[in-house]
């Protein structure tokens, strides 16, 4: 704090969700005194309502560039669970064993193979390992699944954790390392200089060479404040929540997950909503339960417990945003719909760069100025 009662760090990260939460824990470790500015569970994020996947397969068709990055994050993920453990005490549940993509017809099964065989190629060197698991093999796999399944794509670098332990942890451990969090903190105002960014959270202000926007979908809002662009909108999810049951999943799916509690989640549903995460839509309700119980007649057995929605943070292309800012140097944002899943290279690869003041070369394609390229086309 210096003379005037202004706050003055090294880093400023605005947001406390998953991926401001991850940057800020990143930086910190870097060793720059960071500020972790949180809005609060008023912000619209998919923090707290996300269906907890580390998921690489589906992800990058025609964009290899995101299909490395987020291979790299499920490969960072085990030291940063390691390390959140060790620094807090609190396990987020990590666990990867791959992961299943179910197939209910030849057809799906073709298609899917085509596009899983399509990932690879346009992984180059790099690898992409899949196999295509028919039905009489995945029953042994996964014990109680339904007729109507005739197979599923599996890859070895997918699987799950506990999206509330993860943001917990990173909470925890950015504090632990000496990091400041500020709760509560609405972002009124931001002044801009290269390498000089004021930010006023009401009548007080915080100043640091590195701003950080990561604050989902309020950014669209605060980051032609800085230069900068970011085109989103929300895409609303919901999830149900069965009772606790026997441990039956040793493998995550894209539609069902078991927790470590036992609980079944039941997900994959996708609708534009606008902002509303208040509203449940009892026919999407029943989709998603006709969906995992097609692929495991149990299920039905199991009762709801719990129902929530929240909104994904989506670019025009679905892909993530990093950015930083060509008038005011120093400045960086961060938006993607996959927190949990690029959490890894949240800590532990976007962090760096922001430390070392600038992204890396191979980040450009992430850039928004990608969607003025298409305009123009």
């Amino acid at each position: 704090m210096t003379a005037t009662g202004q706050d003055t760090r090294d880093a400023i990260v605005v947001g406390g969700g998953l991926v401001g939460a991850a940057i800020a824990y990143g930086l910190q470790r870097q060793g720059l005194t960071t500020v972790m500015l949180d809005e609060g569970d008023v912000a619209h994020r998919a923090s707290r309502g996300n269906f907890g996947l580390v998921w690489v397969q589906s992800k990058g068709l025609g964009a290899p560039h995101y299909q490395h990055w987020t291979h790299a994050s499920a490969g960072a993920w085990p030291e940063l669970a390691a390390d959140l453990l060790a620094t807090t005490g609190i396990g987020v549940g990590l666990h990867q064993p791959g992961g299943l993509h179910f197939c209910f017809s030849d057809d799906e099964m073709a298609q899917r193979d085509a596009l899983m065989g399509q990932l690879r190629r346009e992984a180059g060197n790099a690898g992409y390992e899949y196999r295509m698991i028919p039905a009489a093999e995945l029953r042994d796999m996964v014990p109680g699944l339904g007729p109507q399944v005739v197979g599923a794509s599996w890859t070895p670098y997918d699987g799950h954790a506990s999206p509330l332990h993860l943001l917990r942890a990173l909470h925890a451990a950015f504090q632990d390392l000496g990091g400041h969090y500020r709760p509560n903190a609405k972002v009124t105002a931001i002044k801009a200089a290269p390498r000089d960014f004021t930010v006023a959270i009401g009548a007080e202000t915080v100043r640091a060479p590195r701003l950080v926007l990561a604050s989902g979908l309020g950014n669209a809002d605060l980051a032609p404040l800085v230069g900068l662009s970011a085109p989103l909108r929300p895409e609303r999810g919901q999830i149900l929540v069965t009772e606790r049951t026997r441990q039956v999943l040793g493998l995550p799916t894209h539609v069902v997950r078991q927790t470590e509690e036992g609980s079944l989640l039941l997900g994959d549903s996708k609708e534009d909503m606008g902002f509303d995460t208040l509203t449940q839509t009892p026919a999407m309700m029943r989709a998603i339960a006709h969906k995992a119980v097609r692929t495991f007649p149990w299920i039905a057995e199991l009762n709801i417990v719990r129902a929530w929605a929240a909104l994904r943070v989506m670019s025009p292309d679905g892909k993530p945003i990093y950015d930083e800012s060509e008038r005011y140097p120093g400045a960086t944002i961060a938006n993607c719909h996959s927190g949990v899943t690029l959490a890894g290279a949240h800590a532990s690869l976007l962090a760096p760069m922001i430390a070392a003041g600038a992204l890396a070369p191979e980040m450009s394609p992430f850039s928004a100025r990608r969607f003025d390229v298409q305009k123009a086309a």
